[in-house]
């Protein structure tokens, strides 16, 4: 009876976007590896749309119990990379190798488990008209903190700033005074500051930020990649320029594109409206997530669709903003768009707690 109650609309919106990905990794890596990353993309799909799957058919009675071992999980994760089983790509140590060829990135995971176990914090054992007291709200914090530190030291900058915005929208929607929001903001925006001035950040990632004011600081590196990119976007024009036709893209000049720059193959080869149709996508999870946040009953559903939405809220402006040059460049995937199985598995796995939280039986 789950499945019959499930948002499909949730799955379909999804699934659209998961295989328009595989379409854009297609093009912008088959002149150097055929299809080969456009089949793991399908392939991390599947993989992540049998785990949404599984999650329709779990009582949320369930979750909640399991939010402390979940969160921990996440926790033992992140603590696995920066021991010697870490691995270091692209100067962040966020990787772990398993057997077959394929690897992990827990900072991914580390959102699902951060959703749940805020949501465990903030909505159980208190009375529906109270708001949370300052004892409650400080213990999400250190809870959101501790994996915050953590994927700081790998560094990654881009998740940990998504842990935070994702923290700060919980504990607002929590019913917390609005000086602990204005205080979090402060706490993010100092822990950014922080990370540079330690430094905690590579010095390519301080290169990335400071190139966002300043293009001309780093004109054979990002500044020169993030040029690349707006060119791609800005020559697409209203239709593109065919799928597998965009010169940027078959030409090879921006690195990394399927992953960071997803969206420059769909400014360059789908056109304004192509692109215009995934942002629609993507808006449409996050007003769906929102949605279902006002008609939960249940409190610890509400916050774990809020955490959901401000995720992907900011997860998505972040990357869009990165390829036209109005956001500083982080490294964070386009949710579900992006070539990657953790961000994959960690996007599938969000749109189950969403169906979860649907189906989440009322409690007063």
């Amino acid at each position: 009876m789950r499945f019959l109650r499930a948002d499909w609309g949730l799955y379909v919106a999804a699934l659209g976007l998961s295989l328009v990905g595989a379409v854009l990794v297609w093009s912008a890596t088959h002149h150097t590896v055929g299809p080969a990353l456009a089949v793991r993309h399908l392939i991390n799909t599947t993989i992540g749309l049998g785990l949404a799957l599984v999650l329709v058919r779990t009582d949320v009675r369930w979750l909640r119990a399991a939010a402390p071992w979940v969160y921990l999980a996440g926790l033992a994760g992140l603590l696995l990379v920066l021991s010697p089983l870490g691995v270091t790509v692209n100067g962040s140590r966020s990787w772990i190798h398993l057997p077959g060829g394929f690897s992990l990135q827990p900072a991914e995971l580390s959102k699902i488990a951060l959703v749940i176990g805020l949501a465990m914090i903030l909505a159980e054992g208190r009375d529906r008209q109270r708001p949370p007291r300052a004892r409650e709200v400080l213990t999400a914090w250190v809870l959101a903190g501790i994996p915050i530190g953590l994927i700081l030291l790998q560094p990654d900058l881009g998740t940990a700033l998504v842990l935070g915005f994702l923290t700060i929208g919980v504990v607002a929607a929590s019913g917390a005074a609005r000086g602990w929001t204005v205080a979090a903001v402060a706490g993010v925006v100092a822990a950014v500051w922080a990370a540079l001035a330690v430094p905690l950040l590579e010095d390519y990632q301080v290169d990335r930020l400071l190139a966002f004011l300043d293009p001309e600081l780093d004109p054979e590196g990002i500044g020169y990649q993030t040029r690349q990119v707006r060119l791609a976007i800005g020559s697409g024009g209203w239709e593109g320029a065919g799928l597998g036709e965009g010169l940027q893209t078959q030409g090879g000049f921006i690195p990394y594109q399927y992953t960071d720059f997803i969206f420059s193959v769909a400014g360059e080869e789908l056109g304004f409206w192509g692109a215009a149709g995934l942002v629609a996508l993507l808006g449409f999870l996050i007003v769906r997530a929102l949605w279902v946040a006002l008609h939960s009953e249940d409190r610890f559903g509400r916050l774990v669709a809020v955490g959901v939405a401000s995720w992907f809220a900011f997860q998505t402006f972040q990357n869009i903003g990165m390829n036209l040059g109005v956001m500083p460049v982080t490294g964070l995937p386009l949710p579900f768009l992006s070539y990657g199985g953790s961000s994959m598995f960690a996007c599938w796995l969000a749109i189950g707690l969403l169906a979860c939280a649907q189906n989440t039986p009322t409690r007063r």
